[in-house]
C-alpha cells in the first residue's frame, strides 16, 4: 500500500528557461507539482473532503516549502478527485518524512484512499 503523499517518486529537471518574463520565473522553474487521483464515492465526498482537508491540508501548510494546494471534481466522473500540490522545489517535497505521511494516512481512518501519483514540473505561468 503506497501512500498517496510519498514523497520521492520522481525527479524532475528544470527547465531551461521561462517564455513569459515572470518575476516568478526563477521560482517557478523549480517548482513541482503533485498530482494525486482519487477514487470517493460521490455519496460520502463532502465527509471525505472535510476529513481531507482537517489531515492533509493542515500538515501540508505546516511543510517548508509547500506553495498551496486546489482539490478538483471531475464533473464528467464525479467519483474521482484531483489534489493539486504545489512544491517550491522537488527537496521540498522530497523532505517530507515517510513516517509523517503514514500518520496522517492513519489519521484518516476509514476515510483513506489509494491515489494515482504523477507529479509535472511548471515550465510556464502566463
Amino acid at each position: 500500500m503506497r501512500p498517496p503523499y510519498a514523497p520521492g517518486r520522481r525527479t524532475l529537471k528544470s527547465p531551461a528557461a521561462l517564455p513569459c518574463g515572470s518575476p516568478s520565473a526563477s521560482t517557478l522553474r523549480l517548482m513541482v507539482i503533485e498530482f494525486l487521483t482519487f477514487e470517493v464515492d460521490p455519496v460520502e465526498r463532502d465527509e471525505w473532503l472535510a476529513e481531507e482537508e482537517r489531515h492533509w491540508s493542515r500538515y501540508l501548510e505546516s511543510r517548508p516549502g509547500f506553495a498551496g494546494k486546489e482539490i478538483w471534481v471531475d464533473d464528467d466522473d464525479p467519483g474521482r478527485v484531483h489534489a493539486v500540490i504545489r512544491w517550491e522545489t522537488q527537496q521540498a517535497w522530497d523532505d517530507v518524512p515517510g513516517a509523517d505521511v503514514k500518520a496522517v494516512d492513519e489519521a484518516m481512518g476509514e476515510w483513506f484512499r489509494e491515489a494515482a501519483m504523477r507529479a509535472f514540473r511548471v515550465v510556464r505561468d502566463c
